[in-house]
This record gives structure tokens, sequence and C-alpha cells, in this order.
């Protein structure tokens, strides 16, 4: 701030004391969001010193501040025309350009400045995806769970994702790759027959791919066509022993066919590879229930809550502990379960305990 002010005096040292006025009563309006007469004052400034950096800089700021993108482009490359080492004239010309989707021209100016956020958007304009993703990524460690970092960072791994698989699809049409990109595109669509397909010429080319059974046992599943997605499953378990998720599904499957006490194997061997799943364990705690084992399930439920709380989810745990509390004859704890169940069914928030 010091410093700031230091050079803006030095600033105002070098110029006409017409220019100086009018400087800083800019500067004045400015600080007061009086963005008009701002504008107004720090054109008369360049008028009066056409060779006034400061005056360049601050009208290019407000300019950008009021979304006058042109004027603050012409306001910024005078500044940089004068003073081309100036980082703050860089970065603003650099937003002021991606603004009006001059991205490719920006590029240079957010580079200097490492305006990363800034930087990979105009990026992603310019299709160099790969770069966009390393700088949003970066930009998204300094502030995690921004809402518009997240946006851009998908929208580049996905345009990213899309070349790789377009690249790959037009140089090995016929490869075992190919087909098993193919057949997930088509069970993002729904398109089971064609996915099972894919997926089928995949594995005959390539049976050693790791996640091929997974992804055809998913699409067996989707159809539920439990004994073809159990063979799949299994065969992936055995070729993975330690994918959490091959497990769960095997657990899943045999829940379906009424397998109550292989799918609690399969379910308890998944959380002990990848603990604390929700979804694991709240099937883990419904094959617990079916095979005898109302502790097993009832400490499976409870953890699903814990974990989740206000979820659709936790509405299901709560709800199958107060069939498990009504069945071992505990009416309290059956009734309070069933009330966070429908709690949670109508979307009601959770009441807080007043401070003591």
């Amino acid at each position: 701030m010091i410093r700031a002010a230091l050079l803006f005096w030095l600033a105002l040292q070098s110029v006409s004391p017409e220019g100086a006025q009018h400087m800083q009563a800019g500067v004045d309006a400015h600080k007061q969001g009086q963005f008009d007469v701002a504008i107004k004052e720090f054109l008369k400034a360049t008028e009066s010193d056409p060779n006034f950096v400061q005056a360049f800089l601050d009208l290019g700021e407000v300019c950008l501040e009021t979304r006058d993108y042109p004027a603050a482009v012409a306001a910024l490359k005078r500044a940089l025309e004068l003073s081309p080492e100036l980082d703050a004239a860089h970065l603003q010309l650099g937003y002021a350009l991606l603004a009006q989707g001059y991205a490719e021209e920006a590029i240079p100016h957010l580079q200097r400045v490492n305006a990363l956020e800034a930087l990979g958007i105009a990026q992603i304009d310019t299709g160099q995806y790969q770069e966009a993703v390393a700088n949003l990524s970066a930009a998204l460690v300094k502030r995690p769970g921004d809402q518009d970092l997240l946006y851009y960072l998908g929208r580049a791994s996905g345009l990213l994702s899309k070349r790789s698989i377009d690249t790959l699809l037009g140089a090995y049409p016929d490869s075992a790759r190919s087909h098993q990109a193919m057949g997930e595109n088509y069970f993002v669509l729904r398109q089971m027959p064609q996915a099972e397909a894919e997926f089928g010429e995949a594995l005959h080319k390539r049976p050693e791919i790791p996640g091929l059974h997974l992804e055809l046992g998913l699409v067996y599943a989707g159809a539920a066509r439990w004994d073809k997605a159990e063979e799949e499953f299994r065969t992936e378990t055995k070729m993975q022993p330690g994918n959490a998720e091959a497990a769960y599904r095997l657990g899943a499957v045999f829940l379906q066919q009424g397998k109550p006490h292989e799918a609690r194997q399969e379910l308890e061997r998944a959380d002990e590879l990848k603990p604390d799943m929700p979804e694991t364990l709240y099937s883990l705690g419904k094959a617990a229930s079916l095979d005898g084992n109302p502790a097993g399930a009832e400490k499976a439920w409870t953890r699903v809550i814990e974990l989740e709380k206000e979820s659709s989810l936790a509405a299901q745990a709560h709800f199958g502990l107060a069939n498990l509390y009504r069945k071992q004859g505990n009416t309290t704890k059956a009734q309070h379960e069933m009330q966070e169940y429908k709690r949670l069914q109508d979307g009601v928030p959770k009441a807080q305990n007043p401070p003591s």
C-alpha cells in the first residue's frame, strides 16, 4: 500500500499540474465508485500529458471494471507502448482481450504475469487442452472448491479426453482400445446391445486388459442379466483381487440373486480394500441383515449415516435400521429411525441443538 502510494506520488511529479489535478480527481472518483467521472478525469489526464503511463493504466482499469472492453484495450495498449515492462497493464490487457474472445492475443500477456485461471480459459479457447488442464489444476490448488475453476477444469479435461479418443479411433479403429472406448460411449448412452458387442470385441482382441470384464459386467447388470454379470465380475476379481469396485459389484450382484452370505463376504472384502465407501457400506448392511447378522448390519448402516448425514442413502440406512430395531422389539429406536427416514424423504433439515 505504501509503495503503491509512493509510486503514484512520483508519477504525479513528472507531469503537468493540470494532468496531476485530473489524475487525482480520477483516483478520488474511482475510490467513491463514480466510474463515469473517473473515466472523464483520466481521459483529461491523458490528453494533458499523452505520455502519462499511470493515467492510461488507471483508465484501462476503470474501463475494464465497467466492461467497456474496447476502450480498456486501447488504454492498456498505450500504457504498454510507454512502459512495456508494466505487469499490471499486461494482466488487465490479458483480461480485456479474453473477455472479447481474443484468446490467442491474450495468452502472452497472461503468461507473463502467470494468471493461471485466465490463462487456462484462454488455452481452452485456442485448443491447448493439456496446458489448460495443467494451469487450471494449479489454480485450483490455490482456490479449492472455486465453482468457475471446477467448471473450466472439467471442460478442459473433457475436451482433452475427447481429442485423445478421436485420435485413437482415427489411427487404430479396430484396436481393442478403440472397441473399449466405443463400448464406454454406448454404455453412457444406455445402448446396452452395442456396448456389449464393443466390449466383447475388445476382450476377444486383448482379454488381459484390466477393467474390461468389469465394464462388460456393468452392461449385464444394467440389463438385469445377473448370471452374466456375476461371471464377468468374478473374472475381474480374479484378475484384480485388489480392485474394490469389482468386489463391490460382485457383492451387489449376489444380493440381487438372493445370496446374502456370498454378498456379505465380497462386500466385507470391498470395504477392507477401500474403507468407508457409503454405497459399499449400505449394501453390506443389507447383506448382513439378510444373512442373520444384525450387529453387522447396524454397524454398517450407522456408519453410512455418519458419512452421508442428509443424503438419500442416509435415508435408506435409517429405514434399514428402523426395520432392524422393530424386529428386535426396540420400539423407541425404531420410531426414531423412521422419523429420521421420513424427515430426509421430505427434505427437512435436521434441527440444531440450542447452545447450552
